[in-house]
This record gives structure tokens, C-alpha cells and sequence, in this order.
């Protein structure tokens, strides 16, 4: 009997395939919230671009992204991709929060490069699968 129909391997792929996804959900629940604050809260934001010398109106296309991003995570597609540049984009952001003299920025910076290193495993966990 080959071991494709073999009840323990079955289900091995059944518990992978619900953790990718529920990872992928909780991924876009972060992303999708995060554009949630920034269209009901955009000053916030906007006085992070601003302290770094950033136009504010990048609050725009980074609302836009955080929100296709968590829809295509949702979706389960080209999740390679929407990844990667979910990581880039934790990396960048992450410089925002980098004030020394703030624990709860430093917080969130590290939290950044955390979130940047989930990203990057599941980018690399779809090697083999389709993007």
C-alpha cells in the first residue's frame, strides 16, 4: 500500500495544510487591521512618515497594499510573493518605531523584524508550491 493513502500521512497533510492557512489568516488579520487604522485614523501615521521626513501621502499606497496583501494571504494567492514583500515593507516600517529612549517603539520595532522573519519562512515554505 503506498503511503499516499495511508490514514497518519493523510492526515499529517490535513493538519499542515490547516496550519498554513490559519497562519495565512492570522498574517492577513494583522494586515487588514492594520489598513483598517490607517483610513480611520490616518494622522497617526501620517506623523510617523512626517517625523522621518516622508511625504504623508504614502499613507495612501501603504493603506492600499496592507489591504491586497491581506486579501491575497486570505485567498491563498501568489503567497511566495505577497510574502516577501509583506517583509520588506515589516523591515522599512520597522525604522519608524526605532527610538531608543521608547520601550514600547522598541517593542514594536522588534515585533517588526519578528513578524518580517514569520513572513520570510512562509515565503520559503512555498518553494515547492505553486507562488
Amino acid at each position: 500500500m503506498s503511503q499516499w493513502f495511508e490514514p497518519a500521512f493523510c492526515a499529517g497533510i490535513m493538519i499542515v495544510r490547516a496550519e498554513d492557512a490559519f497562519g495565512r489568516y492570522l498574517l492577513a488579520a494583522l494586515f487588514g487591521f492594520g489598513a483598517l487604522h490607517k483610513s480611520s485614523n490616518p494622522e497617526a501615521v501620517q506623523g510617523l512618515l512626517a517625523g522621518a521626513g516622508w511625504p504623508e501621502w504614502l499613507i495612501l499606497p501603504a493603506l492600499a497594499f496592507n489591504a491586497l496583501a491581506a486579501l491575497m494571504l486570505i485567498a491563498d494567492r501568489h503567497v511566495r510573493g505577497v510574502a516577501r514583500l509583506l517583509a520588506l515593507y515589516c523591515i522599512t516600517t520597522s525604522f519608524f518605531h526605532l527610538i531608543p529612549s521608547d520601550p514600547w517603539q522598541i517593542s514594536i520595532f522588534v515585533k517588526n523584524w519578528a513578524i518580517a522573519g514569520g513572513l520570510l519562512i512562509l515565503a520559503g515554505s512555498r518553494a515547492t508550491t505553486p507562488a
